[in-house]
């Protein structure tokens, strides 16, 4: 559904819009307190914070090498195993919970250079300085606009039942299954804006042929330290431990695919038009990230390997508070949902991650066939008793 953020006293407000029943004072109110909230939770930084990031780093960086010790004797199947698993989790932390939140600035309070958004070059093969611009700067400012931030659908899938239907999208669950299993390399094109330079002829600039060469040159370091050196440490063991680092890299790749698509895709999560956001205010600004991102519910250890976006809504609100912090103020941004009428959309993986996928199943269909096919899902799911019940309702009135 696309949310109307705008108050109009002449207009008779949509029933469909979540924000309907919500008064100007009340928008406003909201960004206040949310504002007093996270000037709390900077106010109260401090050691133990600085603590946990150190205690991540270091987690991570001794599995890793512990890890790829092991890998040494991949030949011995065991070792392989038990390699491959560790560098998977080894690589996910940096992704997720160590590089994003880096380069988001939530540490760089600390002023540690190590440390610092300025100067973090992750596990990844696409460069710090152009991730940060494409996720910071217009995902987050445009959070699920369409046609404004290209995280929604990545320019590949429509996302919304408003957006003309053609059969290109047909084949969007394909793509997003590909896209997962490459992530990386999605995320780097899109971060180049790949796709659009094309379109409007910009791939011929000196300024994209730079960020282009800049793209390939970390492309190349990353293959070179997974697919090269390591697997020739290993001696023996070379196509074993190169089989371990691609394997590894696809793991964390599906990993960090499903994790961001229950913080945006689920049912229950709004998108927006481009009209909705004009002369939007701070507590408009606060609302429309509350509506259009979605928690993952789940233990501290499944916290931690999501980066804590698992804390989508938290994290939307305030991206550049510790991550550590998410888990505390939930409950209080909670609550702040349910005083106001709000949908917390939240959920277990598993149902996060099958919510998403129906949805950009049933919206690679024309929406007419989408309600078919969704009516079918559902009845399939309420099981054979249903099916029965209305069978025999057929056939008593034929």
């Amino acid at each position: 559904m696309t949310a109307v953020l705008s108050e109009c006293p002449d207009v008779r407000p949509d029933p469909d819009d979540p924000t309907a029943h919500l008064t100007t004072e009340d928008i406003e109110n909201i960004g206040k307190e949310l504002d007093a909230l996270r000037e709390e939770v900077i106010a109260s930084r401090g050691e133990r914070d600085a603590a946990y990031i150190r205690r991540v780093i270091d987690v991570q960086r001794k599995l890793e090498l512990g890890s790829r010790g092991v890998l040494l004797f991949s030949l011995f199947p065991p070792a392989w195993v038990l390699g491959t698993a560790g560098l998977s989790v080894a690589k996910i932390l940096e992704n997720m919970e160590i590089g994003h939140n880096v380069m988001h600035g939530q540490w760089d309070w600390m002023r540690d250079p190590k440390i610092h958004s300025t100067s973090w070059e992750w596990d990844n093969v696409s460069p710090s300085d152009q991730w940060k611009r494409a996720h910071n700067e217009m995902h987050h400012n445009y959070t699920n606009v369409i046609g404004k931030d290209g995280d929604l659908g990545y320019g590949l899938m429509r996302v919304s039942p408003d957006q003309p239907w053609s059969p290109f999208f047909l084949g969007q669950p394909l793509w997003n299954f590909i896209n997962a299993c490459f992530f990386e390399f999605g995320i780097a094109a899109y971060d180049l804006e790949l796709r659009d330079s094309l379109t409007d002829g910009r791939y011929k600039t000196p300024e994209f042929r730079e960020r282009a060469n800049r793209v390939l040159r970390k492309i190349r370091r990353q293959a070179t330290k997974d697919y090269v050196v390591h697997p020739l440490l290993s001696g023996p063991s070379a196509l074993q431990t190169l089989s371990a680092n691609f394997v590894a890299n696809l793991v964390r790749n599906l990993w960090t695919h499903s994790v961001i698509m229950c913080g945006h895709f689920p049912y229950g999560v709004d998108t927006f038009e481009k009209s909705s956001i004009e002369g939007e205010t701070r507590g408009q600004w606060y609302l429309r990230q509350m509506l259009g991102s979605a928690n993952i519910s789940g233990s501290p250890l499944m916290h931690l390997m999501t980066g804590n976006l698992s804390h989508q809504i938290e994290h939307h609100l305030f991206p550049d508070l510790p991550s550590n912090r998410y888990a505390e103020i939930a409950p209080r941004v909670r609550d702040l949902f349910e005083r106001y009428q709000l949908n917390y959309v939240t959920g277990p993986l598993p149902k996060q991650v099958a919510s998403a996928w129906r949805k950009i199943v049933l919206l690679s269909l024309p929406n007419d066939a989408a309600e078919r096919v969704d009516r079918a899902l559902t009845l399939f799911q309420r099981g054979p008793s249903q099916w029965v019940a209305r069978l025999a309702g057929r056939i008593r009135t034929a």
